[in-house]
């Protein structure tokens, strides 16, 4: 079996059911990665969201919803749901929203990372969907791949190499990696 590359581009949206997909998302920085797998239908999708929420009055953005955390992963899900996943069943993975910005006085202002990770959380609590792993914050980018075929998601970065995200029991989570300590889900890993 040959790994077909499916790219994520900023602002969209991939789901799949073939396995040989390889949904991959390139070059994340402040950006969030949401990756879902429903591990008995075998379908999973990734979002990779630029900003946290939508402006505006009505919240709402009709050209490129996926561009935004908070439409983007109803919208993500809503894929998953087609392709025979079961919203229950679904397994999410957080990936990006690194700090690449930063000046004096604007730093929680330009944290758009952070506020994108936190966008996630909310959007998938909102959905009761668990994040399982993580790899966010910190000042590096990172590359997200899904392998469709198991719903292996890894990350690779400069400084880390690549790694296959992995739970850790008792609500921590942490990447099967040595150096990479398992943390609290509210932290973030790969500073």
């Amino acid at each position: 079996m040959t790994d077909n590359i499916q790219s994520v581009a900023i602002g969209k949206i991939v789901a799949s059911g073939a396995p040989d997909d390889v949904l991959v998302a390139y070059g994340i920085g402040s950006c969030v990665a949401v990756c879902l797998y429903d591990p008995i239908a075998r379908v999973g999708g990734v979002l990779h969201a630029l900003l946290p929420t939508t402006p505006g009055e009505n919240g709402r953005n009709k050209n490129n919803p996926a561009k935004f955390v908070d439409q983007g992963t109803p919208l993500l899900i809503e894929a998953l749901l087609k392709l025979g996943a079961r919203r229950s069943r679904l397994i999410a993975y957080l990936c990006g929203g690194a700090r690449v910005l930063s000046a004096l006085d604007l730093d929680d202002f330009l944290n758009i990372g952070e506020r994108n990770v936190l966008a996630a959380e909310s959007a998938l609590r909102t959905e009761r969907i668990r994040v399982r792993a993580r790899a966010t914050g910190g000042r590096i980018g990172r590359t997200v791949r899904l392998y469709v075929v198991d719903g292996r998601v890894t990350v690779k970065s400069l400084k880390h190499g690549e790694q296959t995200l992995a739970p850790v029991a008792n609500s921590t989570l942490g990447m099967k990696r040595k150096g990479y300590a398992a943390r609290e889900p509210a932290s973030v890993a790969g500073a």
